[in-house]
């Protein structure tokens, strides 16, 4: 039997854990799941027979290191910040290992060792990034080998509500970790490429630059820019490129609706608000609204920021309860992003038969025969229930692929890596599209940023 060890079995890991279980017999596997919750797999696994389960404190290096030693392959499904301890201990025990997560600089730095080793590191191999990789570069590739030349990319992707459980006028909910998408696009301005010429958003104007994308069937979104959109540039050799573009989708409406709590600073995390724990939801938008002795908090807000009350916009947070003084924060010594998180928790967490959503749009423009043309690329991904997630699947399928693929020899590089070549994403594609995870491409007419040629 092959020996993988699973390291955490949270949410996003479900798909993944039932795809080996299901290949355990065929594939001769033994699946060993450490958590420091065990009921966690416990849930997940059922009464399958080829699978452990073992508490597992990956901060105590005597059981850390004696799980890692008895398996041939290790999944971390820790958060990104805990991989680097199983990293160093899966080179000094020559072990493979798969992550899904971003390659931090750490982890980078044990690129020679792997190698040196033999072991293959495997990481950003989940849904963004991961499934964004593997499709980008299967099509910028295919137009390489056809003797196209890339001259345009953009990649969206979002975690949104689906369709028949979308019941609220933001039209979202959260799908993943409630204080990522309270802090996203922090951290710095917002770069990317448009006509060979390099364009800056600062985060304060982060959500009102947005452009709209349509998906068949689905209706129409916004994409707002990505931190930094030539991360990859090297990676996915678009040295050349003229337009670079990476964005995360929502419904219209929506960016323009949390930009009002960007421009109030409730978004901030950087200070603590004091007394928060007796803090009314009214009292906190209040400490961000000027003093008045005779007007409403809800007229100061509108004052404030230009809010007519016949706007949609006003319903939408009207509609969070945010005025509402006898609702209470209840949290001592929290930052502003924290509150909004737990004020964004009454109305945004997932009902139990709620189904989640992944949606991932790509444009690639390219020259060829002296022609520009475009093709863009969609997927939509609807999750099944709260434990059978649409980001759950698009993120544990692809990890539990690629730690198949590398016991059996098809994966064989050695290093750190990320999943651009071939060799990785080939199969891992043809495979993701029997479980419904499939992009539809279509050729559209290339406009570029500058139709005109201005």
């Amino acid at each position: 039997m092959r020996k993988i060890l699973i390291i955490g079995a949270g949410k996003s890991s479900s798909y993944l854990i039932k795809y080996l279980l299901d290949k355990s017999e065929s594939e001769q596997l033994q699946i060993t799941i450490g958590d420091i919750n065990v009921e966690n797999a416990k849930k997940l696994v059922g009464e399958h027979t080829n699978v452990d389960i073992i508490h597992l404190d990956v901060f105590k290096p005597e059981s850390r290191v004696v799980a890692i030693q008895n398996a041939d392959i290790i999944v971390s499904m820790l958060p990104a910040r805990f991989h680097i301890e199983v990293a160093k201990d899966c080179i000094t025990y020559k072990k493979h290992m798969v992550t899904a997560s971003y390659v931090s600089k750490e982890m980078q730095a044990l690129d020679t060792d792997a190698k040196a080793n033999n072991v293959v590191f495997m990481n950003e191999i989940g849904v963004d990034p991961g499934i964004d990789h593997m499709s980008a570069m299967q099509v910028i590739d295919r137009i390489r080998d056809n003797g196209g030349k890339m001259i345009l990319f953009e990649s969206f992707t979002g975690g949104l509500v689906a369709p028949e459980s979308d019941d609220n006028l933001w039209n979202y909910k959260f799908t993943w970790n409630p204080r990522n998408v309270v802090l996203a696009g922090q951290g710095g301005a917002a770069k990317f490429l448009q006509e060979n010429q390099f364009k800056y958003i600062p985060y304060g104007r982060l959500f009102r630059r947005t452009e709209f994308l349509d998906i068949d069937g689905y209706g129409r979104f916004e994409g707002y820019a990505n931190r930094d959109s030539l991360t990859y540039q090297h990676a996915y050799g678009l040295g050349h490129a003229k337009t670079l573009y990476r964005g995360t989708m929502r419904r219209v409406g929506f960016s323009r609706a949390w930009n009002v709590f960007v421009q109030l600073g409730m978004t901030d995390d950087s200070y603590t608000i004091d007394d928060s724990v007796n803090m009314s939801y009214r009292d906190f938008v209040n400490a961000f609204l000027p003093y008045s002795p005779t007007d409403s908090v809800e007229l100061k807000f509108r004052h404030a920021l230009n809010i007519d009350q016949d706007d949609i916009i006003w319903d939408k947070f009207l509609e969070l309860d945010i005025f509402n003084p006898n609702k209470m924060v209840g949290l001592d010594k929290a930052t502003p992003a924290q509150i909004l998180q737990r004020i964004l928790m009454d109305s945004w967490t997932l009902d139990a038969d709620d189904k989640d959503m992944i949606v991932m749009y790509h444009k690639f423009g390219y020259e060829l025969d002296g022609k520009k043309h475009q093709i863009d690329a969609t997927m939509v991904v609807v999750g099944e229930d709260q434990t059978y997630t649409a980001m759950a699947k698009t993120v544990g399928l692809p990890v539990a692929m690629a730690t198949l693929d590398i016991l059996n020899g098809k994966i064989t590089t050695p290093g750190v890596q990320i999943p651009i070549t071939k060799e990785v994403y080939t199969p891992i594609l043809e495979e993701l599209e029997t479980y419904g995870v499939k992009f539809t491409e279509k050729e559209v007419p290339y406009l570029g940023y500058n139709p005109l040629n201005l």
